[in-house]
């Protein structure tokens, strides 16, 4: 159930609470997509970098090590010992992402796995089985994420199957949960909002599923490709049809800078790999903007990455050592990196509900909306 506790023109402080715990909203989720954050993060590592929520993929749990086997282990909190919410995505994401391997009809869509090439079929009752094994506290409904640029009428019958995909997702999930074999009879599902940047479908989209009494609503198909412009501005088109006493999930954003225009149009949720998959090349988010600690300017520096930032790594290490680290391809170094920028995100997201509590948000985003996208050296 979600909460709305105040608001800023737009933007919206919330509370989302679940069976798994309670998140405060604006959130971050930390991308776990085969069920671990890359760059050797546990589930106590995330307690400790101030992370409400999880998200893992269906697609990539099904062929590795498979649903049966999680189902089998207890679900996922179990088989992760992460106790709080985990978001799964539903797999539609893989229809974009592996467009060589897939074909799409009317039933689901058919795949070959990326990892031997066994041949896959997924429809929106095999994603909600899928999930339900995996016992998520939110499933994602299956969805075709379609590549923008677009033709217009591909955009509008992708979108006309994906409303008809969701009423299945929606039939299946409450036969699953109400099945004593269920591992979490209580899972959410959340619709997704589809139209690539055509904003007239994606508005009578939002209208249609809108009525359809889902327990949130995401913004998919975005940031992929489109300039920024565009998406805000999709956002803006979509916001006034999003329900209100719903929670809202921009999928797969982004930036700090993205995340803060964002919150500003009315999104409550966000998901990106880019704090890990940074982290793990040596781009660190700071308050002043982004370094690359490559640079051969710190190879002496003794300052921790941010003397701003209070999270363990900042606390402790050098960026010298690491850089060293980086340098010399120690798992540490990696370890340590993503650590920092995880925390980053967490607290961004902490400080942007603090504004909003406190009715500074404005002038919250102004000071860092750019500055923290800057990538300074």
């Amino acid at each position: 159930m979600y909460k709305l506790l105040k608001t800023s023109g737009s933007a919206r402080r919330g509370e989302f609470e679940t069976v798994h715990g309670t998140i405060q909203t604006p959130a971050f989720q930390n991308v776990a997509t085969s069920a671990a954050i890359k760059g050797g993060l546990s589930s106590t590592d995330l307690k400790n970098l101030k992370c409400q929520i999880m998200l893992s993929n269906t697609y990539h749990l099904h062929v590795r090590p498979g649903d049966d086997v999680i189902y089998d282990l207890g679900g996922l909190h179990k088989f992760t010992g992460w106790d709080g919410p985990i978001l799964t995505d539903s797999g539609g994401f893989q229809v974009f992402s592996l467009a060589s391997l897939r074909s799409i009809k009317e039933e689901g869509v058919y795949f070959h796995s990326h990892v031997d090439g066994k041949k896959i079929f997924m429809g929106p009752e095999q994603s909600m089985q899928i999930q339900s094994h995996l016992g998520s506290t939110v499933a994602m409904a299956f969805d075709e994420c379609v590549e923008n640029p677009a033709q217009y009428s591909y955009s509008k019958n992708s979108c006309e199957r994906t409303t008809r995909w969701l009423e299945r997702c929606q039939k299946e999930m409450a036969r699953l949960n109400s099945l004593d074999s269920t591992i979490n009879k209580n899972q959410l599902l959340f619709g997704i909002n589809q139209g690539c940047t055509f904003k007239d479908i994606r508005v009578a989209h939002m209208k249609q599923i809108a009525s359809m009494g889902l327990d949130g609503y995401a913004i998919g198909g975005l940031a992929v490709g489109e300039p920024k412009e565009v998406m805000y501005d999709i956002i803006s088109e979509v916001e006034p049809y999003m329900p209100k006493d719903k929670i809202r999930y921009l999928m797969g954003v982004g930036t700090p800078g993205n995340i803060l225009e964002s919150v500003r149009r009315g999104v409550d949720l966000f998901d990106c790999v880019m704090p890990s998959r940074n982290g793990r090349h040596g781009h660190l988010f700071t308050w002043k903007g982004i370094i690359n600690i490559n640079n051969n300017e710190y190879m002496r520096d003794s300052r921790p990455i941010d003397e701003e930032c209070d999270c363990p790594v900042c606390r402790k290490y050098s960026r010298a050592y690491i850089r060293h680290l980086l340098k010399a391809n120690e798992i540490l170094g990696f370890r340590l990196m993503v650590m920092h920028n995880i925390y980053f995100y967490n607290t961004l997201m902490e400080k942007i509900r603090q504004s909003l509590d406190k009715g500074t948000f404005e002038q919250f985003y102004s000071d860092n909306v750019q500055l923290l996208d800057t990538r300074i050296k």
